[in-house]
């Protein structure tokens, strides 16, 4: 068994090497150099240090551009990150390389209900079997995202309105505790965000927001390139802000959240009584067959035509485009991406979306803005988790 366990940049210029040879691949000294602006020689100092740390290697000599060569510099081969990302239904973990590379994954449904031990147990053993297939026992860090807000600095859930039983329950101490290795915890839809970033369609982008229909309705917040978290660790929760006056109650017990409308909890609410009401023969003969509905059957159902499962995804992409619209007058975003599972429910709620938000914004605001749905689907949560490990372990 490999131990994956080292020391910590030390200083910014060793963290600043570390993040460049990650996001850009193998790197030659002279380009290290130029890139980062400073001298070969102090280059060569923290490359060496951070050879001794056992987070960079020398690999060889790079192509020559006239005088010495250059040597190229790598991430350690040895490096491992865990990426657990908990859902309201359903988690799934991982293990990348340093440059977040998914070499292993697993998932399964759960019930986020269940509480803190009994979840964090089944993503625990689903950690230590893809560790053993990719023969690590200890990772250097790990990155946690769950599905409600979380206080960043203490690694705890606070008050999360769908996580009954996880109120200050030490999350990332427990699950360091049981790896043995540094770890962060923050909310899942901030992973996903940053997972897009690092591998998905925001690559490159610097603002951006990431919008996730999932169970509940969450966005992550991207600023100049960093994670904006609000002073609390709760910016982003667009779920509960009042789309109506009145409508349906919401799990944090106000009436007329986005959530309660818009979420997928809501929307099988919705089918269900759709199909018992016989407006949907689509939906009536799901729930029959089944005998519950979730979002998923919607998109069934609209695949064979039913025109009130069409309905039905109008309604919630409205209500979300009509929140979307006050927050990219508010916040000019360069890009906005839609994921989450909603997304299976895929162009007819886009369009709706892309629709309602187009028509609310100021043009200016929308002159140039793509509103596109993720591609990473449930591993974007492992790749993110990954990437908010490392920015801790190669940072002094």
């Amino acid at each position: 068994m490999r131990h994956s366990l080292a020391g910590r940049a030390e200083n910014a210029m060793q963290a600043r090497i570390l993040a460049q040879l990650r996001d850009e691949g193998p790197l030659s000294k002279a380009q290290l150099a130029d890139q980062l602006q400073v001298s070969r020689t102090t280059i060569a100092a923290e490359v060496g240090r951070l050879a001794e740390l056992g987070l960079a290697a020398e690999a060889g000599p790079a192509a020559s551009r006239g005088g010495r060569r250059s040597t190229m510099v790598d991430l350690s081969s040895d490096i491992r990150f865990v990426g657990i990302s908990i859902g309201a239904t359903g988690l799934s973990v991982g293990v990348t390389d340093g440059r977040l590379t998914v070499l292993a994954t697993r998932g399964t449904a759960c019930d986020i209900r269940q509480g803190p031990e009994a979840v964090l147990a089944v993503a625990l053993d689903l950690v230590r079997e893809v560790l053993a297939e990719v023969g690590v026992d200890r990772p250097m860090g790990a990155g946690v995202g769950v599905p409600g807000p979380v206080d960043f600095h203490r690694g705890v859930p606070v008050s999360p309105p769908i996580m009954p039983g996880w109120d200050g329950y030490p999350v990332r101490d427990a699950v360091s505790r049981e790896l043995g290795c540094p770890v962060v915890l923050d909310n899942d839809v901030n992973l996903l965000a940053v997972g897009e970033q690092h591998a998905g369609v925001a690559k490159g982008a610097r603002d951006f927001l990431f919008v996730k229909i999932g169970t509940g309705i969450g966005c992550g917040i991207v600023i100049d390139g960093d994670l904006y978290r609000g002073v609390n660790g709760c910016a982003g929760d667009i779920g509960h802000i009042r789309v109506e006056e009145f409508g349906p109650t919401c799990a944090c017990g106000n009436t007329g959240c986005l959530e309660a409308f818009s979420g997928g909890a809501a929307l099988a609410r919705d089918a269900t009584a759709a199909a018992r009401a016989g407006r949907s023969p689509a939906l009536a003969a799901l729930l029959l067959e089944k005998g519950e509905l979730t979002a998923a059957d919607v998109g069934l159902a609209v695949a064979q035509g039913d025109a009130q499962a069409v309905q039905l995804i109008r309604d919630s992409g409205r209500h979300v485009g009509q929140v979307l619209a006050g927050l990219v007058s508010f916040f000019n975003p360069g890009l906005i991406v839609i994921g989450g599972r909603v997304t299976g429910l895929g162009h007819a709620l886009l369009a709706e979306i892309r629709g309602v938000t187009y028509r609310r914004s100021l043009p200016l605001a929308t002159g140039n803005l793509p509103i596109v749905l993720s591609e990473l689907g449930d591993g974007g949560g492992v790749v993110g988790a990954a990437r908010l490990i490392s920015e801790a372990v190669y940072s002094p």
